[in-house]
């Protein structure tokens, strides 16, 4: 009977919740709110004619957008973003995997100094190490195109792979490799047709996070690219800049245009790459 009559007193106190979990939902509708509004009037401006003081403009016109492409040259913009960022995936990808692969099954004195070290770039806020690898690479004659831009992105990069692809490569039995090379396959037989098939998730997971994290670093990419070599994110920051001289609409068009990229990838993202697998190790790595 007290099981009985606890069960809807349970899920009484379940609906109604706590003064503190309606203060952290409160929160939450709150930041939400405001997000849809910021992102809805920028949304509304990029289509309207006029705005001045009223809820809605007086007009919609779907023309800022084609004003926006030619004054900004998004096409070329777009076309750099694409090869940088198809750039840093292939470089980090063939330097992270064998990395990856040194990692999980190989055990070195210092192997969690060399983790961290991987790690530092990543917690790091960009603008840290940015600053001065931006005047390394200007020293030597990199920055100011698309070789700076592409070398500063893989700072980040390859150890953001390494440390997706470490993981995958743990759950590897090695028994799987000790009988390939029993059946004589040699380390290029080995990696190509026994370890590729089965790492496929993992390249495919890091590539597109690495494609995701790319289109939308923004310092790294400021402090090395030149004016042929800037991308989405950089160009709209520009536009912003000089918001006096062009049509609000226009640069909130622009806005709109690269905030539905960085959504269309994402969805990507979301679609092939579990978010579930990007953890931490599960095991403390043996020393």
């Amino acid at each position: 009977m007290a099981t009985t009559l606890g069960a809807p007193a349970r899920a009484r106190r379940r609906i109604v919740g706590t003064p503190s979990s309606w203060l952290v939902w409160g929160v939450v509708a709150f930041f939400l709110v405001n997000l849809a509004g910021v992102v809805g009037s920028v949304l509304v401006s990029s289509f309207g004619t006029r705005w001045f003081g009223t809820w809605l403009p007086e007009g919609f016109t779907g023309s800022w957008y084609a004003s926006a492409w030619r004054e900004f040259g998004l096409f070329d913009v777009v076309w750099v973003t694409l090869q940088v960022s198809l750039l840093v995936v292939l470089i980090s990808v063939l330097i992270g995997v064998p990395a990856s692969y040194v990692l999980a099954r190989r055990d070195f004195p210092g192997k969690k100094l060399v983790y961290f070290a991987f790690l530092l770039p990543i917690l790091m806020p960009p603008i840290t190490y940015g600053i001065p690898l931006a005047t390394v690479l200007y020293k030597y004659g990199f920055a100011g195109n698309m070789s700076g831009v592409v070398l500063a992105n893989l700072v980040p990069s390859v150890p953001f792979v390494i440390l997706t692809m470490t993981p995958f490569i743990e759950q590897i039995n090695p028994s799987i490799e000790a009988a390939a090379r029993m059946c004589g396959a040699g380390v290029r037989a080995m990696f190509l047709r026994v370890l590729g098939p089965l790492l496929v998730p993992g390249i495919l997971a890091a590539a597109i996070l690495v494609l995701v994290r790319t289109v939308g670093m923004f310092e790294l990419t400021f402090l090395t690219a030149g004016p042929d070599s800037q991308t989405l994110v950089v160009s709209l920051y520009y536009a912003m800049s000089a918001a006096g001289i062009r049509a609000q609409q226009s640069v909130d068009a622009m806005a709109v245009i690269y905030t539905s990229t960085m959504l269309v990838l994402l969805v990507v993202a979301l679609r092939y790459v579990n978010p579930t697998q990007l953890v931490a190790r599960v095991k403390e790595t043996p020393q």
